[in-house]
């Protein structure tokens, strides 16, 4: 066997334990009508611009930048 042919399978070893390690989660993943999906974009969306403003402001320049977004979001027409 190749070097890469022995990395490829070791990854699809390491990717099926994983798998079967968190099979309840996968489950219910696909069975469940729920999701977290909203909440883990609005996590993804604090970190990205904590990670933009890293070094230049503070908790007040954050506050200002996600409170225009959210209000945003909640306005109805």
């Amino acid at each position: 066997m190749t070097l890469r042919l022995i990395l490829v399978v070791a990854l699809h070893e390491r990717f099926a334990r994983v798998l079967h390690r968190d099979l309840d989660a996968v489950y219910n993943a696909i069975e469940l009508p729920w999701s977290n999906g909203q909440a883990e974009g609005q996590i993804n969306r604090l970190k990205t611009i904590k990670r933009a403003m890293y070094g230049r402001a503070g908790p007040e320049l954050l506050r200002a930048r996600m409170l225009p977004l959210a209000q945003k979001r909640h306005h109805t027409k």
